[in-house]
């Protein structure tokens, strides 16, 4: 009961020499919440560690539901069918991407729309020697690694996607189905079902890179020796919304994992302001998560985008109308502790979709314009896929990440227990540095790390001598 009402109730008043006690006025019945409208699922946030009981009352009574709860970083999911659910929670509280989407239409761009663009998947046979096809392994000295290391099984690498298909042949030895999990709801789902793909090959390709092997079709990814953890956070239209990033991260950080790889933003982005009211609270939930992960020593890796800009310089949100300034940024990227990735195509120069600015180290991701000659792939890297055959390329920053996360795979597993900060500072040193072009006008900063590489290019062979 609030301090004035405590004041102002009972009132005793003194009446013809007697004395009685005035009844208070009835309050308005609290109106009935909405059966019959579409719910929505929302993130809400508290502070860390409140009950679980405060936070069930709280949404009763504003109408909503408890999906999941985060007590750890204070972050719920909840659904709802009221449309003023976030108004009565509170705007700088409460938001859901979902609701977003259908009040433009639908027209939100998706996470991996970007990609999608890019990707014109083609499928390749799966016979003969595949490996030399693969340019992106060997520009980063994989073959080599290989033969002096390929992982270790102690080491798990998640993959938040569009799901594994853990049947592959290239794939079923790596994936650890105890440690999959769908987390497209909020909440994490164990069953097989909820971490395969359905409607996207993205999270099988990101995997092939990662730690694919294929002896009979002459494919290997960059760790084959550690195990994959499928974390499904897409949904069948595409969106990764940031209740699924949320269960995604907590997820990392409760199963052991090592390393994440992160090929996608959160939706219905691109950025999201930490000022503004509605993303304040997704901004606020995803960087809890994340920093929640990095604690608990996960190192997360995620792809820089494929808009083409400098995300530094960004004044305005592609996707949604709102501006852009420096309390904004693209999720998981923005969060610090996350490597950025940017992508280089065949020459070994940035990606022409590939955004740059705020960047760690770069990997190959392919590029249309830079056509490999007779013989040595296509263009966009070759990995395992689901739909269509095994094997097919995709180009994208979603290609790129992958490598770097197949690299620190691999330095984790060399150095046992070494944390994030210092997976992230041998992934930095021993890449290969790739200075600034002349005619690469917009890339600017030293040699060693510069707004369209970072860092350089990722060394798998110097991760494991």
């Amino acid at each position: 009961m609030s301090r004035l009402r405590r004041m102002t109730a009972p009132l005793v008043l003194a009446v013809g020499g007697g004395l009685f006690a005035a009844v208070p006025a009835a309050e308005a019945a609290p109106a009935a919440c909405d059966t019959t409208s579409t719910p929505y699922t929302y993130v809400v946030t508290y502070q860390p560690g409140t009950r679980a009981s405060a936070v069930d009352k709280e949404l009763a009574a504003k109408c909503g539901t408890k999906v999941a709860y985060y007590d750890r970083i204070g972050v719920a999911i909840a659904a709802s069918r009221n449309a003023d659910f976030q108004q009565k929670i509170g705007v700088y509280r409460a938001y859901s991407g979902s609701k977003d989407v259908a009040s433009q239409g639908g027209a939100a761009a998706r996470s991996l729309g970007a990609v999608k663009t890019l990707e014109d998947t083609r499928s390749v046979a799966a016979a003969g020697d595949l490996s030399a096809q693969q340019w992106d392994m060997k520009a980063i000295h994989v073959p080599e690694a290989n033969k002096i290391f390929q992982g270790s099984r102690a080491v798990t690498v998640g993959v938040l996607d569009s799901g594994i298909d853990a049947t592959h042949p290239a794939l079923r030895a790596a994936v650890d189905a105890r440690s999959s999990a769908g987390c497209v709801t909020g909440a994490p789902d164990l069953s097989p079902a909820s971490w395969a793909p359905t409607t996207s090959d993205h999270g099988t390709h990101v995997a092939g890179t990662i730690a694919g092997k294929d002896q009979a079709a002459g494919f290997t990814g960059i760790a084959p020796g550690v195990r994959l953890a499928s974390v499904k956070v897409v949904n069948d239209d595409g969106y990764i919304f940031p209740e699924s990033a949320v269960c995604g991260f907590v997820w990392a950080a409760e199963h052991g994992f090592q390393v994440t790889n992160n090929s996608y933003y959160v939706d219905p982005g691109m950025f999201f302001c930490s000022r503004e009211p509605g993303d304040a609270a997704a901004y606020e939930a995803v960087r809890r998560a994340i920093e929640y992960s990095t604690h608990r020593g996960v190192l997360n890796v995620s792809a820089a985008g494929n808009s083409g800009f400098d995300t530094t310089e960004q004044t305005t949100d592609p996707n949604r109308p709102h501006p852009v300034d420096s309390s904004c940024g693209i999720l998981p990227k923005a969060i610090d502790g996350v490597v950025t990735v940017s992508s280089v195509g065949y020459a070994g120069t940035k990606s022409s979709f590939s955004n740059y600015g705020e960047i760690d180290v770069t990997a190959p991701g392919g590029d249309f314009v830079q056509a490999p000659p007779e013989g040595a792939g296509p263009s966009c890297p070759l990995s395992t896929t689901v739909f269509g055959g095994l094997y097919g390329s995709k180009c994208g920053t979603s290609m790129a990440s992958p490598h770097v996360a197949g690299v620190a795979a691999l330095l984790a597993s060399r150095f046992r227990g070494a944390p994030p900060w210092l997976l992230t500072r041998l992934l930095e040193g021993e890449a290969d540095v790739v200075k600034c072009a002349s005619t690469e006008t917009e890339c600017t900063g030293p040699a060693k790390n510069n707004s369209y590489y970072g860092h350089g290019l990722v060394n798998a062979l110097d991760a494991v001598r």
